[in-house]
């Protein structure tokens, strides 16, 4: 009987008291009983399976059975002691979709124009939320996730994202209108500039400049290109906040950010504020499906694919 009782071994990295946050274990979705205990560290699988045989757990009060699934909401005994069970949320999904030119970014468009989402995977019990926007004519780099918290984050102007896009030129930049567009031009809604502009060569009606921007208002990078005399012949964007637009990644093509990449992003977005902040800052609302909003301003356009640039 005394072997019955004994104790749980108590190894380094293994819990099993009463709040010992070591003991927590990352839940979504109810799992097998032997499983959580494993998670947790109070033993193996075969070791628990024993136990539970034996009569050494208890799930709600109630003598466990092997199979038996849980949740973080029920409570889990192995030799009386209570194990702590918090649920975590598992890591967002993250895709990168290469935008080609002639698709919107919106689920319902009245004139039955190709949408972006039909090319993404099917999700169970969620959607994609896209971040940011790109009207009709701009191709490139877009970034759906399946976390509107996460999706906030990354629209928000409180970070300062910079969009990278590659902007092909009709007509000569002179010198004056490249500072002209780094010290800031206004346009109707606003005050706009590039954080940075580099000229990436070509000839004639073939020229190539890459321009960083930190907002996301409506078709910004051409107006802010029209105020001064010129016009945009392709647009494409090429990165999104720390994110790039992979060179693999073939038009019309979807992939995943792997997940020491999407774990990384909720890192860096988090450091990106001053303690004080993180659960405070202000959220704007996210709908996959209605005109974009900056976060800074309502976006004027209400046709969806004037949306950003």
């Amino acid at each position: 009987m005394q072997a019955e009782r004994a104790p749980v071994a108590r190894q380094p990295g293994r819990t099993g008291g009463r709040g010992n946050k070591d003991a927590a274990v990352v839940l979504v979705a109810p799992e097998r009983l032997h499983k959580v205990l494993a998670q947790a560290g109070v033993g193996s699988r075969r070791e628990i399976e024993e136990w539970i045989l034996a009569g050494r757990v208890s799930v709600n009060g109630l003598p466990a059975a092997v199979g038996q699934k849980v949740s973080a909401a029920d409570k889990v005994r192995v030799n009386g002691k209570l194990v702590e069970l918090r649920m975590k949320q598992r890591l967002p999904r993250v895709l990168l979709y290469h935008k080609p030119e002639g698709e919107i970014v919106s689920r319902d468009d009245p004139e039955g124009r190709a949408s972006v989402f039909v090319k993404l995977p099917k999700l169970r019990g969620g959607r994609w939320v896209a971040v940011g926007r790109l009207d009709i004519n701009t191709s490139g780099l877009l970034v759906f996730t399946t976390s509107g918290e996460l999706a906030n984050r990354l629209m928000h102007p409180r970070y300062g994202l910079e969009r990278e896009y590659a902007v092909r030129l009709v007509g000569e930049l002179t010198a004056a209108q490249r500072e002209q567009l780094l010290a800031g031009i206004e346009l109707e809604d606003g005050a706009a500039r590039f954080n940075s502009m580099f000229d990436k060569g070509g000839e004639g009606t073939n020229h190539w400049y890459h321009v960083t921007i930190s907002e996301g208002r409506n078709r910004e990078v051409r107006r802010m290109f029209e105020a001064i005399g010129l016009t945009v012949s392709r647009l494409m964007r090429v990165r999104y906040g720390p994110i790039q637009l992979p060179p693999r990644l073939k038009r019309g093509m979807t992939m995943d950010l792997p997940e020491q990449e999407v774990r990384a992003l909720e890192t860096g977005l988090q450091s990106a504020l001053p303690a004080s902040d993180g659960d405070d800052l202000p959220r704007p609302s996210v709908k996959p499906e209605g005109p974009r909003r900056s976060g800074r301003r309502p976006a004027r356009a209400k046709r969806p694919q004037q949306a950003e640039n």
